[in-house]
């Protein structure tokens, strides 16, 4: 049991939150995590966007990539909407989702229909570039500029070192 000392009659409710409207929206992703599915046969990348322009700013979006599933098909659409946002950022090779944070693009966004007990929803149809193209991504934005060639070096090389098998083949690291 947790004391929460807290009195409802001081605080308005939550409101219910809309979905997002059809259309474009000006994204930045701003956290991201492998997870397994939920029958344990898979694993997908989970993204957490920010919307940065116009009146939904500051509204959240999501996407999951099913990035390892028994199904192919799953799997090619999840890595086929990766490269949309890779090319959007303008970085092809990825090691590691944290790349991706703090990097703006636009996301295409449609209504999901609710099912049963779950009311509509967003869903990402698809990404492409930004007109500002990228920012810097948040986790360097804070460093001054001649800190991050010394620290990203010092934080790769052991990972590089302790798999160098691994390295060697050309597996993303959402397969390893």
């Amino acid at each position: 049991m947790v004391a929460l000392n807290f009195n409802a009659a001081n605080v308005k409710p939550k409101d219910e939150i809309e979905v997002l409207p059809p259309g474009d929206y000006t994204v930045m992703i701003v956290a991201s995590e492998m997870r397994e599915t939920k029958d344990g046969t898979g694993q997908y990348l989970w993204l957490e966007m920010d919307v940065t322009e116009g009146e939904a700013q500051g509204r959240k979006l999501w996407d999951r990539l099913n990035l390892v599933n028994k199904n192919a098909k799953a799997a090619e659409i999840a890595e086929r909407t990766l490269s949309s946002i890779c090319h959007a950022v303008g970085k092809l090779n990825v090691a590691d989702s944290e790349e991706l944070h703090g990097c703006t693009l636009v996301a295409k966004v449609k209504v999901r229909p609710g099912q049963g007990d779950y009311g509509p929803s967003n869903e990402v149809a698809n990404y492409r570039a930004a007109a500002g193209g990228q920012v810097v991504p948040m986790q360097r934005a804070a460093q001054p500029a001649q800190q991050v060639p010394q620290q990203v070096p010092q934080q790769a090389a052991p990972a590089r070192a302790a798999a160098p098998a691994k390295a060697a083949g050309a597996t993303p690291p959402w397969r390893r």
